[in-house]
């Protein structure tokens, strides 16, 4: 019984040796993963010198006024034109990926047609071509178009499933679906549309939340093709308004603009936690199943 008891002890102070080790790591990876978004707001409440002299975020008084300079903006237009214009981009272009998205993936996982292997195959080697080498083609095709200088070449691509990543990811998660609530449907009398919209869509319910996520964060943050397209500055989204404000002014008050740039983060912030839970459990199921 001796024995026995010290062997338990021996055991369950391995047990939380092994905790405190894992837990003390994960908190150092977590400080220094969070760092530069702690010195970021606190940089939003120092002085040009106090940003440039000092190593640590904890700033010698809190002074809200850079954000309300910020806010104002060297322009006629307040950052509440700028978020409104990101979002006018933003809402759309989500909505249009995920039906856009769904019916491709739909397709591709639960069809069989002809040369499906070949455009299948076509699809993923467009996500290893670079972004800048579609860049021209599509300018030139968009100004014969005449939608330059309108949010349309922002969000008309995504309308055709040129998002090919969240094609991909929701095609993996649905192969990782059994098909027996679908071929009880089928018995029922449910076509493939019926299937799709009370069947496939809900049980597809992780997987569009981590692309409505993935295209929010991305579309937010999106700097190179509103640069390209955009010409009028009340047309610019939060990103090209933060460019333009660094470079409005010889010497730039830089709590002004990382101010505006913590304000910026609060919507992709939110958006992510508040999906959290159904965004690593689609993508994590994404990733593992097919």
């Amino acid at each position: 019984m001796s024995r026995a008891s010290d062997s338990s002890s021996l055991s369950d102070h391995a047990s939380r040796t092994q905790t405190l080790v894992r837990t003390t790591l994960l908190l150092s990876v977590a400080v220094v993963m969070l760092y530069p978004l702690l010195w970021l707001i606190g940089a939003s409440f120092k002085s040009n010198a106090e940003i440039f002299s000092e190593v640590g975020f904890w700033p010698q008084s809190f002074d809200f006024s850079a954000y309300a300079k910020g806010w104002k903006t060297s322009t006629e237009y307040t950052f509440a034109t700028y978020f409104a214009n990101s979002f006018l981009i933003t809402v759309p272009r989500i909505a249009v990926t995920v039906v856009s998205c769904v019916l491709v993936a739909y397709g591709f996982a639960r069809f069989e047609f002809a040369g499906k292997k070949l455009l299948f195959g076509i699809m993923i080697g467009t996500m290893m071509l670079p972004l800048i080498v579609l860049r021209l083609p599509q300018y030139l095709m968009f100004k014969e178009m005449g939608w330059l200088d309108t949010y349309l070449p922002l969000i008309v691509p995504s309308a055709f499933a040129t998002d090919t990543f969240f094609v991909f990811m929701l095609v993996q998660f649905l192969r990782g679906i059994p098909r027996d609530m679908e071929e009880a449907a089928v018995i029922d009398g449910c076509n493939s549309l019926q299937l799709l919209w009370y069947i496939i869509v809900p049980l597809l319910k992780p997987a569009i939340i981590s692309v409505i996520v993935f295209q929010f964060i991305w579309t937010m943050n999106d700097f190179m093709g509103p640069l390209i397209y955009l010409a009028s500055v009340e047309k610019y989204p939060v990103s090209l308004a933060l460019k333009m404000s660094i470079g409005a002014t010889e010497e730039v008050e830089w709590a002004n603009v990382i101010a505006i740039s913590v304000v910026a983060l609060i919507p992709s912030v939110a958006v992510f936690f508040m999906a959290q839970r159904h965004f690593i459990e689609g993508a994590s199921s994404s990733g593992i199943k097919g």
